[in-house]
């Protein structure tokens, strides 16, 4: 899923592509350098006084201003964690330029809080002691110990072009986007000049129940307006509050940008971070110890910055300001701040009123920065119970989240009575923005061709997400398998534009190997209205599917077509193939806590080919296989966020435990089928995460066929036949090599985040990340199920063993040993790939099997 990430910075560079810069009249250069180190700095922001004018240092701390302006009297320098400078200079020429710049009381780097070779002891430490007396008490203050609590929230988010100078002027790129300058704004946090191009806001009620523990939030109000609107709407609101989470530095971990820091309040923070006490002040009337704090290692996922407590047995947190270290293993971020204020009640209950983070991404040096800021502001708290019936019907709601029906559709003057900061005027223009720059053809195909790459369809209609027909998916358009040949496939889905209830999907293909029409149609009624796709969460519905296609036994891809051109090259062939007509009546339910059901009617005629045949023991051949089979399902995923796509679904976290359990019925007798199958699948998933030192992917499935089946309806354990990493399969496994009606697998996967490689000098630069993987599963084939048992089961069809190659053959029923697979990689290799070495570690006999290979995947993580 995490491709998303590199889609919104790249769709942003692409914007904010640059040429080379004509020569000016007046050329400042220097170099930058700290003040107590006298280290060159990196991008520190150099621009000129009164203009929109800047650049940053390079690695070497140097920078280069040429301007025609004749109306500049002074160099600025400025950057988080350094006082701003401004230095005197006379136009024309060359002039030469250095700065010296001192770290500020905001934010510390870690080299400048002490001597590079302190000693730093926690024992007998008083900061330490300090923090330890902090850490005790941080819960004492949580305004979640009274009975309700209720207050006021405004959420503004806004993403724009950083560093979007007027020397931009001169580049050719921008010789149709001249009125782009007419939009640039300064920012208030870093000093830059931006160029806002989307603004998202919200404004809401949240409530706290402590008996029965519930939240709710009611959104009275939305607004959003942006370049991000080419992404699913619901997909990337989800996004954004997940990588933008809104944080809790009482807790022991920190979740923002997809990865966990260790709070400086946390349990382990004495083991983490070193401290520092600072100045005495007075703070709002208090008298305050300025705290500080940095990690041992700068690459670890740690935070520097300062807090003030109360010098007070209360040990009460007024405000905290804090920034990732510069040398931090973080993808694309450059700079991440985060400043939080806090007031107390009466009663000494902690109130937070303020939530401002800023981030500045980039995606490779040299490249344009992206300014995002997500600021939330609370008011109007209260601990009185909650007594009118509005409130109380919204804890009888299943929804955590309620939006009110009108809720974007509320005029200005709401907005202007609810918002607890004003909209700065660059902000409000977005909108014209967009007008203007969707109005130049090559934006607008630009636009266009971006959001079919990220998005996988075309849409048909020309206004925006007015189409009532979308084409694709595009990665299925063209592919290729042993069995097919070269396969052609064109596909699409009618949108909630035509009709929000009704919709239909479908596709028709074509093998030239083969030589066969594959197609698939499906009608479904949504009881919800939806917005665009029938997929938009939360699913309610009921639908007919009818499909004939191939089915490639033992080869199942969780998240991708199978069919999509980037598996079409294979380690070995894919001829373990039949032909599948499925006829399906199902019904979906989902629930906002986490909970899904449903029930699936199915009618199945599966035809055999020259390479998997339905050849009973008695000697009978069957061309034709028929069966009918029931399904229901449940499953259980509290808290999961994913990413909403027009065609699947990509998981975010799984931090929360998630369970599903499934059982299949076929009657004997029954439109032509010949055994009675129940059929049992029981899985779970999890992600452990160890606060900064990495986490855990971990599913585990049971699988159990309780009669007597024949093989295509066994359990046939999933082959990844790609070169590419695939969740949920086996990298060196045959299709059908093992075939069971008992089956138990695991799948463990160890991100560790750079513990290793982020404390090897020289190599800690390239910020690598380690990963190791253990798979494998246990299996059995009982007596009734297995073939080589002629005289116990003459009705049973025999294991194809054709081509030479190894297929279960039954001699050994129960496995004596689990298959097993190993995996050790580098994540993180160019920021965006993850290759692993797989080593198979069991069965390495079996005839024509892989032993070892490299596999190799796109990975986009921050």
């Amino acid at each position: 899923m995490n491709r998303y990430i590199a889609g919104i910075i790249i769709f942003f560079s692409f914007l904010c592509a640059t040429s080379q810069v004509v020569a000016q009249t007046t050329t400042i250069t220097g170099i930058v350098t700290d003040s107590i180190t006298e280290e060159p700095l990196s991008s520190i922001s150099v621009f000129l006084k009164g203009t929109t004018i800047a650049v940053m240092t390079d690695s070497n701390g140097r920078y280069t201003i040429r301007t025609s302006r004749t109306d500049v009297t002074e160099v600025g320098f400025t950057s988080l964690g350094y006082r701003e400078k401004t230095i005197p200079v006379k136009m024309g020429g060359i002039r030469v330029v250095n700065a010296s710049l001192c770290p500020s009381d905001f934010i510390l780097q870690e080299i400048d809080v002490r001597p590079k070779k302190e000693r730093y002891s926690r024992k007998n430490n008083p900061a330490v002691d300090f923090v330890r007396n902090l850490i005790s008490r941080r819960d004492e203050h949580n305004p979640e110990n009274h009975d309700y609590y209720s207050y006021d929230q405004y959420d503004k988010m806004t993403i724009a072009l950083n560093d979007f100078s007027e020397e931009k002027k001169e580049k050719k790129i921008f010789s149709k986007f001249q009125f782009l300058f007419d939009f640039v704004d300064t920012s208030e946090i870093t000093g830059k000049p931006i160029l806002t191009v989307s603004i998202r806001e919200k404004i809401s009620k949240c409530y706290y129940r402590k008996n029965p523990e519930s939240h709710r939030q009611k959104v009275n109000g939305i607004y959003h307006e942006g370049i991000d609107e080419i992404f699913s709407k619901e997909g990337i609101a989800a996004f954004y509050n997940e990588i933008f989470k809104e944080i809790d530095i009482f807790q022991n971990n920190i979740s923002i940008m997809l990865t966990r820091f260790v709070s400086p309040l946390s349990t382990i923070g004495p083991a983490f971070y070193k401290y520092y006490l600072g100045d005495t002040v007075i703070v709002d009337g208090e008298k305050c110890l300025k705290l500080l704090f940095v990690p041992f290692n700068a690459e670890s996922a740690g935070f520097v910055g300062n807090m003030y407590v109360t010098l007070d047995s209360t040990y009460f947190v007024k405000n905290l300001s804090m920034a990732v270290p510069k040398n931090i293993n973080l993808n694309y971020v450059e700079d991440l701040i985060i400043n939080q204020e806090f007031t107390r009640t009466s009663d000494g209950t902690r109130i937070k009123t303020k939530d401002d983070m800023v981030v500045e991404f980039q995606i490779m040096p040299g490249t344009p920065k992206l300014y995002t800021r997500r600021l939330a502001m609370y008011r109007g708290h209260s601990f009185d119970p909650f007594v009118d019936k509005e409130t109380l019907e919204l804890f009888n709601q299943e929804d955590r989240v309620v939006v009110d029906d009108m809720a974007e559709v509320m005029p200005a003057s709401f907005w202007d009575d609810n918002r607890q900061v004003e909209l700065k005027t660059q902000e409000s223009l977005v909108g014209q923005l967009l007008e203007k720059l969707r109005s130049i053809p090559v934006y607008y195909w630009l636009e266009k061709i971006i959001k079919i790459l990220i998005t996988g369809y075309i849409e048909t209609g020309h206004e925006k997400d007015m189409s009532k027909f979308d084409i694709g998916p595009m990665n299925t358009t063209l592919s290729y398998n042993s069995f097919e040949g070269l396969r052609m496939r064109v596909g699409g889905f009618t949108t909630a534009n035509l009709n929000k209830h009704w919709f239909w999907k479908g596709y028709v293909a074509f093998g030239t190997r083969d030589h066969r029409v594959k197609y698939s149609s499906r009608v479904e009624y949504s009881f919800p209205e939806k917005d665009y796709s029938p997929a938009e969460y939360k699913v309610h519905s009921l639908a007919l599917t009818h499909t004939y296609d191939v089915n490639q036994l033992g080869q199942q891809y969780e998240y991708t077509n199978k069919d999509n051109i980037f598996l079409s090259l294979k380690r070995k062939s894919d001829i373990r193939t039949t032909y599948l007509q499925n006829t399906e009546l199902s019904y979906q339910r989902e629930h906002d806590f986490g909970l899904s059901y449903g029930a699936n009617l199915r009618y199945k005629i599966e035809e055999s080919t020259k390479y998997v045949t339905f050849t009973e023991n008695s000697g009978i051949d069957h061309k034709y296989y028929h069966w009918a089979e029931a399904e229901v399902h449940i499953r259980y995923a509290p808290h999961e966020k994913f990413y909403q796509s027009k065609g699947m679904r990509y998981p975010i976290n799984r931090d929360a435990p998630i369970l599903m359990l499934s059982h299949t019925f076929s009657p004997k007798n029954f439109l032509g089928s010949k055994f009675m199958i129940n059929r049992t699948d029981i899985t779970f998933a999890k992600d452990v995460w160890f606060s900064a030192f990495g986490h855990i992917e971990s599913a585990f499935q049971v699988s159990h066929v309780w009669n007597q089946a024949p093989y295509t309806m066994l359990i046939i354990p999933n082959a990844n036949l790609s070169y590419t990493i695939q969740e949920g399969s086996y990298s060196l496994l045959s299709p059908m090599e093992f075939v069971f009606d008992s089956y138990a697998s695991w799948d463990v996967s160890y991100y560790a985040n750079g513990l290793i490689f982020n404390r090897i000098p020289y190599l800690k630069v390239l910020r690598l990340r380690e990963v190791f993987t253990f798979k494998g599963f246990f299996g059995n084939l009982s007596d009734k199920n297995n073939p080589y048992k002629t005289t116990l089961n003459p009705h049973l069809w025999s294991f194809s063993n054709k081509e030479g190659e190894y297929i279960a053959d039954g001699n050994n029923k129960t496995l004596r040993l689990p298959y097993m697979e190993i995996a050790a990689g580098l994540d993180n290799v160019f920021k965006i790939l993850q290759i692993e070495y797989v080593h198979r570690l069991t069965y390495r006999d079996h005839q024509n099997v892989s032993k070892h290979g490299i596999r190799i995947a796109l990975h986009f993580s921050f």
